[in-house]
């Protein structure tokens, strides 16, 4: 008889796991949390700096900007899905650091930062076309025709960003208002109680 592995639900690690285990190495998910790593935060971090510190801990900004920017290049603009996909979808339990911020903490926080989100998110993008990787969410960056609508950037002429800024900064004010409308639509199909309870979204 053929023998076999053993499979067992139970079976104990002889190892800790380590999070950079869980995906091959040239992953989307790591490098975009190299990138983020390395952004310039402090316009959101100084917003926090000036509170007084007391109360729960907050999740860190720099976790949040990572599954935010993650989410929007592959497609998945609903903060309710976001917060799934931190226990059901490996890239983003990564990118977490296998915590599960909920929905409205990660909405609250794309809305409470947008204009620091969106100048980050450029930069981001920026980075990953210099490293070759010019599709995201199945979107040709280099074929992007959108109209910047988005309140961010409207301050700035056109005339004034180079090409590449402006197809970049199209695209986030797209990913902006995509992700806005759709947890608009979500808060008023499931409501504010629908909180931590994500799991019962259908794929």
């Amino acid at each position: 008889m053929r023998r076999f592995r053993t499979c067992s639900l139970d079976q104990p690690l002889l190892v800790l796991p380590s999070l950079h285990d869980w995906l091959p190495e040239k992953h989307l998910a790591r490098f975009i949390g190299e990138i983020v790593g390395e952004l310039n935060l402090k316009p959101i971090l100084d917003v926090y700096w000036r509170k007084d510190g007391r109360g729960a801990e907050g999740y860190h900004p720099e976790m949040l900007t990572r599954l935010l920017l993650y989410g929007y290049a592959t497609g998945l603009t609903s903060s309710r899905r976001i917060e799934k996909a931190t226990y059901d979808s490996v890239p983003f339990r990564y990118l977490a650091a296998d915590q599960h911020p909920d929905h409205d903490t990660i909405a609250a926080f794309r809305q409470q930062h947008l204009e620091a989100l969106a100048a980050l998110f450029v930069e981001a993008l920026r980075l990953c076309r210099k490293a070759g990787l010019v599709k995201l969410a199945n979107v040709a960056i280099d074929g992007t025709k959108l109209k910047a609508n988005a309140g961010w950037g409207r301050g700035r002429s056109h005339a004034k960003m180079s090409e590449e800024e402006q197809k970049l900064t199209e695209l986030v004010n797209r990913w902006m208002e995509e992700a806005q409308r759709t947890d608009s639509e979500e808060d008023a199909r499931f409501g504010k109680w629908f909180r931590g309870r994500c799991t019962s979204l259908s794929e």
